[in-house]
């Protein structure tokens, strides 16, 4: 099960792989959004789970046509 030293570790992902300065947002009542370019990448409301390892990643990668 995910936790928030696994998300740390995606945030610094996030930076590493496509070097832009990721914001993190706390929110309330379990909500886990991740947006990119304004456009949403994941909603745990909308998909019910959060995300594993590298999906945001991958989702990310896949919207901007950056190969994998």
């Amino acid at each position: 099960r995910s936790n928030p030293v696994t998300y740390l570790k995606a945030f610094e992902e996030i930076r590493k792989v496509f070097q832009v300065e990721p914001t993190m947002i706390e929110g309330s009542g379990g909500v886990f959004d991740v947006h990119a370019d304004g456009k949403p990448v994941w909603s745990k409301h909308e998909i019910g789970r959060f995300p594993e390892h590298r999906e945001v990643i991958d989702k990310i990668k896949e919207m901007s046509g950056k190969p994998g």
